[in-house]
């Protein structure tokens, strides 16, 4: 009997590992936050409070329904910069958004989002619970979180398949229609076009739909076998880039095209550092 309940208890165990190891949560976000000097406040714990509850925040949720290996995790950082602490628990700070994408056969990380997000004001208490509603506003925090949550998960996703990234960017979307009936910066479409209304807006947007299929021709058709056939792959980046600049000249002021270059311009640089003369010289809007 004994060694049955053993035997039992070493399956339930095994089972338990392997579905934890094949529904791991998607992120692997490493929270930052620096204190400015016009920020005046004696008791720092707050601030090592809040980085581990926003990066468990971030880590622990589950969002999406696909499963992923741990290793399959999607590398990004959330920087934030406290500016202002206007009153007890209140911050006003700028938070910089990055994640990467491995590249196939190599240790190297391709960026695929860095975007600068200038204008986010929230409370915070410590020990505050962070709850969040996909269907509803909950607080400026878990708001902001969620939504490059997705928007992280949808850019990886759009360089592994064509388009795949959509189904979270309209969870982006819908943070952004319940974010907005608060009237809080960073939400609305006046003001600030570097906000996270315009960049979801971007992405979801019909003028972007060829700078969105290029993410997945850059990434998984060239970066991923730029070691076996680099002028290839830098004919097919070349090529993306001619779509960017179609977007851009019908809208100049995109900010999925700033972000893009945001992230890519040292890459860029990289790529065509070497290789093939005329195809590194060629110009972009070159057929």
């Amino acid at each position: 009997m004994l060694t049955q309940l053993k035997q039992l208890l070493f399956a339930s165990c095994l089972l338990l590992i392997v579905f934890t190891r094949t529904t791991a949560q998607e992120l692997n976000c490493v929270v930052s936050i620096n204190v400015g000097p016009a920020v005046q406040i004696s008791d720092q714990t707050v601030f090592k409070d809040m980085k581990n509850a926003f990066q468990q925040f971030m880590n622990t949720r589950k969002w999406t329904n696909d499963a992923h290996k741990v290793h399959e995790k999607i590398a990004c950082s959330i920087r934030i910069n406290i500016n202002e602490m206007p009153s007890i628990g209140l911050f006003k700070a700028s938070v910089q958004i990055q994640s990467a994408r491995p590249i196939y056969n190599s240790n190297y990380y391709s960026p695929t989002l860095n975007f600068g997000d200038r204008d986010w004001e929230f409370e915070y208490i410590e020990s505050q619970p962070l709850e969040f509603n996909d269907n509803a506003y909950t607080s400026n925090i878990t708001s902001l979180l969620a939504y490059y949550a997705y928007v992280i998960i949808g850019m990886d996703y759009d360089t592994f398949s064509e388009l795949g990234g959509t189904p979270h960017f309209q969870k982006a979307q819908t943070v952004v229609i319940n974010a907005q009936a608060m009237g809080r910066e960073g939400w609305q479409t006046l003001g600030n076009n570097r906000n996270r209304y315009w960049l979801v807006e971007n992405l979801l947007s019909g003028q972007m739909l060829d700078v969105r299929k290029g993410m997945y021709a850059y990434h998984r058709l060239a970066m991923d076998t730029f070691d076996k056939t680099p002028d290839q792959s830098r004919e097919i980046i070349l090529k993306h880039l001619r779509d960017i600049k179609k977007a851009r000249d019908v809208n100049p002021g995109s900010i999925l095209v700033i972000s893009f270059f945001d992230a890519k311009a040292k890459e860029l640089g990289n790529v065509f550092s070497d290789g093939n003369l005329q195809v590194r010289t060629r110009d972009p809007m070159e057929k």
